[in-house]
């Protein structure tokens, strides 16, 4: 396909940014894309040590009281995509990509699910890992050990026809990740299996920001649109 017909995506790198104002961004940016004011974007960012709980709504899968959160230094959003709780923290890229979808009538919720877990499982695949999925579950995994989650909400559209995405996954990129965050929660509601890192697969250490140029290209593959000048970019 030519470069020319493809869409333009707004690709930003946030070094780290307080989950209550990235939720607010991501709202802020899915009314502007719908009303055909602002471009698709993908946002990549990391978030100060934060647990969300979202819309199966188990909050006994949280391990940790008020007072403990707090000791710890640990927020908690009940937010508004599908999926359970999970951990956010740094060492963790998170990717909120927000996305037309079904503007033409067709819209396959499950397989923009199943093209942001290729997302992962191509980037893994660079650094020979066997990325896979699991049956009944929603995100990637290495062996019975998770290494990225996934949960989103399909926005729909006020001015148009479909939907935007918000929410995205979060893909551990730190060794240890497991043994902070993750140890206060049931991850996902998922108490048989635990979770891994990209460093912990491979034996290397990498800064999320690397990680988050890497991917961008992976992303590209299985959504076709062109980044705009300069793609993973720092902002304040």
């Amino acid at each position: 396909m030519d470069d020319l017909n493809l869409s333009k995506l707004e690709v930003t790198y946030l070094p780290l940014m307080e989950y209550g104002a990235a939720w607010e961004l991501q709202k802020q940016a899915v009314q502007a894309i719908d009303a055909g004011t602002a471009s698709e974007r993908l946002i990549l960012v990391q978030h100060p040590p934060t647990y969300t709980i979202g819309s199966q709504n188990h909050p006994e899968h949280l391990l940790l009281s008020g007072e403990q959160l707090k000791k710890q230094g640990i927020a908690l959003f009940e937010i508004d995509r599908g999926g359970d709780i999970t951990y956010h923290g740094p060492g963790q890229l998170v990717g909120y990509p927000l996305l037309k979808l079904g503007e033409n009538g067709k819209v396959d919720l499950h397989g923009y699910l199943r093209r942001l877990e290729s997302v992962i499982i191509a980037y893994l695949e660079g650094y020979g890992i066997t990325g896979t999925r699991k049956q009944g579950y929603t995100g990637v995994w290495v062996g019975d050990e998770k290494i990225c989650a996934i949960g989103v909400k399909f926005n729909k559209c006020k001015f148009r026809r479909g939907f935007v995405t918000s929410h995205g996954f979060a893909f551990n990129v730190s060794a240890g990740i497991g043994q902070s965050g993750f140890a206060g929660i049931i991850p996902c509601g998922i108490a048989e299996y635990g979770v891994t890192s990209l460093a912990e697969c491979t034996g290397r250490s990498f800064s999320v920001e690397t990680v988050a140029s890497e991917l961008l290209p992976y992303f590209l593959q299985q959504f076709p649109y062109e980044a705009v000048a300069g793609a993973v970019s720092s902002a304040e």
